[in-house]
């Protein structure tokens, strides 16, 4: 069936070496030339001039190309931005293929030089297999072919687009501690420049051993004992401060504004500061007592530095567990609140950013079930994000679920997003099926959730109403 030919594209008049020409495409080695010869006579033979488009996005896909010298780049916008998706070269074929399901295209087609086609238009597929089973066995296979390539790619894209989520949160979440080492080492460092002065004030005076020790007793209590005390609330700080700066003020104690601040952090009461008064002279007073600040703010600030620094041995060991790095990919027995634990860190940076609250109704005595821990692990990451992808910025909550059912471990995925439209329900897990905007998923996220769970012989199922989402997946234990 004659094609009716675009205004823009140079209908050409076939040539006696065509034959030749196709002859030179690997998957048309095993076709008969009576079939090549009669796709020939059905297809137009067409010019694409370079630079420009033998197909855009959103065009209908009536046609299968058979790219006889040329070539031309594939390129889809995303985010107001062109992103090239690969090169088709000449001896190819693309375009609609026999049973392909393609209905329009999704990206444009750019020749980047002067591209000679055959177009055969979709219509003669019917006759094409009556016509020739080797024809048309080796399209098929150009189509097989063209899908696992498509999915190899998006699954990168996947892959890519989670590890680009991931980094982000990392980044995120290891700036916050960084800094504050940063801080706490600058403050330290202005701290300790101070110690001398105040080291000297001390060591000059005469107080008794019995004084020191006291004293000594008092600021490592405090040392010990202030951490696992209640914090105070706003007023208790207040009357605190109050109380304190009465004290100082009565005995004239110099750097009354530095010594407070850092006694109400340490809950530093005027009663501990009565039993230092009594041990030592009044002249020594202030020496002393700013003795006692320096050493509660050096403690301070070392607990930080420790606690910032612990920050990231913490995320650097999540990464470590989620993604592990370090051990070989094989079935073990692993701990599914192990996994889902290590996903909520890297996923952590989402939860702040749109105020989710997290529930967690984890199952006790939850046995451990044979499996890879890293393709488990995607399955985790691709339900929290779709979860969170879903819920509003506010008033977000997501519950984790885990039991234990007949012999098999559970574990339920909880949203209180919009829902999934019923009449789309039944395609969630369709490769590339998605109702992302184009560059903010790929559709594969679910398609990876269902293989790896057909891997490990268990089961996964949605049910979804408007503020309530529930994906539930099985595995058994052995």
């Amino acid at each position: 069936m004659p094609t009716k030919i675009l205004p823009h594209v140079k209908d050409l008049t076939k040539t006696s070496d065509l034959l030749a020409q196709l002859r030179e495409f690997d998957i048309f080695q095993d076709v008969e030339d009576s079939a090549l010869q009669w796709l020939i006579e059905k297809s137009d033979y067409v010019l694409y001039p370079k630079d420009d488009h033998i197909f855009r996005a959103g065009e209908r896909a009536d046609h299968m190309q058979v790219l006889l010298r040329g070539e031309y780049v594939i390129r889809r916008e995303s985010n107001g931005r062109r992103q090239d998706l690969g090169m088709w070269k000449a001896p190819t074929v693309g375009g609609v293929l026999p049973f392909s399901r393609m209905v329009e295209t999704q990206a444009e087609g750019i020749c980047l030089r002067d591209t000679y086609v055959l177009l055969l238009h979709r219509d003669c597929f019917v006759e094409m297999v009556n016509t020739s089973y080797a024809l048309t066995q080796a399209l098929v296979t150009v189509m097989t072919n063209r899908v696992r390539d498509f999915q190899q790619m998006r699954l990168m894209d996947e892959k890519l687009l989670a590890l680009g989520k991931m980094s982000a949160g990392l980044a995120h979440e290891l700036n916050n501690p960084a800094s504050a080492i940063l801080r706490s080492s600058q403050e330290l460092h202005r701290h300790l420049v101070q110690t001398p002065e105040r080291f000297k004030a001390v060591i000059t005076m005469q107080v008794a051993e019995e004084a020191v020790d006291r004293l000594n007793t008092i600021l490592f209590d405090r040392v010990r004992e202030a951490p696992g005390e209640p914090e105070l609330s706003l007023m208790e700080s207040e009357d605190l401060y109050d109380d304190i700066c009465d004290w100082l003020t009565q005995r004239e104690v110099s750097d009354r504004d530095c010594l407070v601040d850092t006694f109400v952090d340490w809950h530093f009461r005027p009663e501990y500061l009565d039993e230092i008064a009594a041990v030592i002279p009044d002249a020594a007073l202030s020496p002393v007592l700013q003795w006692v600040e320096t050493n509660l703010t050096t403690e301070a600030l070392v607990t930080e530095i420790q606690a910032a620094s612990g920050r990231i041995s913490d995320l650097v060991r999540s990464i470590k567990t989620y993604s592990h790095m370090d051990q070989d990919p094989s079935l073990e027995m692993v701990d599914i609140h192990e996994g889902l634990r290590s996903t909520v860190t890297m996923l952590k940076h989402v939860l702040k950013k749109k105020n989710v609250r997290i529930v967690k109704e984890l199952g006790s005595d939850i046995p451990k079930v044979k499996a890879l821990a890293g393709e488990l692990n995607q399955v985790w990451t691709n339900l929290l994000s779709n979860a969170l992808d879903a819920m509003p910025e506010r008033d977000g909550r997501l519950t984790l679920r885990t039991f234990t059912e007949r012999d098999c471990v559970c574990v339920e995925v909880e949203d209180n997003g919009p829902g999934i439209p019923e009449d789309i329900q039944s395609r969630i897990f369709e490769p590339f099926f998605t109702t992302k905007g184009i560059g903010e998923g790929t559709g594969m996220g679910l398609d990876i959730v269902r293989r790896v769970i057909d891997h490990h012989n268990g089961m996964v199922k949605v049910e979804s109403e408007p503020g309530r989402t529930v994906f539930r997946v099985c595995f058994p234990v052995e």
